[in-house]
């Protein structure tokens, strides 16, 4: 299926309640509003929201005469899917990999102390190969929010976002390609094995990190946005929610770019918020990508940072181990990685490790529109 194929709307809503009063918005609606959807709701009381089964026109004509209404915001919701680009897997590089991917030197991070001891990352994605040599005995947790699939990664893509971010520091083979190689790594299954994820399955891993106590939230996951559409009120209110817990959310700009063509498309739905950090993905020339995407529009949406992200080495599922994807999924796990980096070593959360990472990152002579601020960069003790 291509890109432009995907369907983007799941038909049901996603509802925004008063944060704290879960529970007693979910009972007000079920006694006041006659309507099938009051009896399908799964609820996430940590973030305040809701997922009604009910198209956003039906919910609000049903809630529309009440003076006292609970919901304050509804929308419908998507669709997501992994955002890797498989056309553009390679590139020149003109960095020797043999110890160390280009990545992590680009970023500095072999020249990094930092460990990412004591930091939790959430990698909520298609899952890991928990038989993958590089990941025994290290710390991690795994829950499957996909109904009726385990956490075992069938695609690939989550067992190479998180290699990427946390994978070790001797990897069974050269060369090393993890960045915060002693974070506890936190894996939601989110994205189905047929590549694809709701609005409720995300929702469920973001609670879920955030109940857990992740410091950092990457999500190489999107949903494609038209030029001109705006950002979505509910996702910004619920990773500002999350950001105020001081958990930092960084989420992958999006693919749908040809600027061989001259095409530059918007960053994708929920990167565009600006209460999550939206990453754009480079080659090893420090050019960015053909494929990723823009800040096109004035009001959010807009990159905030860049990192590695075209002919990335990574851990994939046994038996092949090993593979190189391109994607700004592949350059968010960096940025990931060196956000638990910083956490370490400055004890900073959310927004000020936000400001940490732009304050660091590496300026770039490329508009800021294509990598924002620059290239993430680690800590350099």
């Amino acid at each position: 299926m291509s890109i432009a194929d995907r369907p983007r709307f799941t038909g049901r809503s996603l509802v925004l309640l008063r944060q704290g009063a879960v529970a007693q918005d979910i009972q007000m609606l079920r006694e006041r509003v006659a309507t099938r959807s009051v009896d399908s709701i799964v609820s996430f009381e940590n973030l305040g929201v809701a997922v009604v089964d009910a198209a956003p026109e039906e919910l609000s004509t049903s809630t529309r005469s009440l003076t006292d209404s609970p919901i304050l915001a509804i929308e419908p919701e998507r669709f997501f899917y992994p955002i890797v680009n498989l056309k553009d897997t390679a590139t020149s590089t003109q960095l020797d990999e043999s110890e160390y991917t280009w990545g992590l030197q680009a970023t500095g991070v072999v020249d990094s102390d930092a460990t990412g001891a004591g930091m939790k990352v959430a990698i909520l994605d298609t899952g890991l190969d928990l038989k993958h040599p590089d990941f025994q005995g290290r710390t991690i947790v795994s829950k499957s929010f996909v109904p009726d699939e385990d956490v075992q990664d069938v695609l690939g893509h989550g067992t190479h976002c998180a290699g990427t971010a946390c994978g070790g520091l001797k990897p069974s083979k050269s060369p090393r390609y993890g960045v915060a190689h002693e974070a506890e790594i936190y894996v939601g299954k989110v994205l189905g094995n047929l590549g694809f994820g709701n609005g409720a399955w995300i929702l469920a891993g973001m609670e879920w990190a955030l109940a857990s106590g992740c410091h950092i939230i990457s999500m190489s996951l999107g949903s494609a946005t038209e030029p001109g559409e705006p950002f979505s009120e509910f996702y910004e209110t619920v990773a500002k929610r999350i950001l105020g817990r001081g958990t930092l959310v960084i989420a992958a700009a999006g693919n749908e770019s040809d600027r061989a063509r001259g095409i530059i498309k918007p960053v994708a739905s929920p990167a565009n918020c600006p209460s999550i950090m939206a990453v754009a993905a480079l080659d090893s020339k420090l050019q960015v990508a053909d494929f990723s995407c823009g800040g096109t529009d004035a009001e959010g949406g807009q990159v905030d940072i860049a990192a590695p992200g075209v002919d990335v080495y990574s851990s994939v599922p046994m038996p092949k181990q090993y593979d190189r994807y391109a994607g700004t999924s592949m350059a968010t796990p960096h940025v990931a990685g060196i956000a638990a980096l910083h956490a370490q070593t400055t004890g900073l959360r959310g927004r000020e490790l936000w400001s940490v990472l732009t304050q660091n990152a590496l300026r770039l002579n490329l508009p800021s529109r294509d990598v924002g601020i620059g290239l993430a960069q680690a800590p350099v003790q």
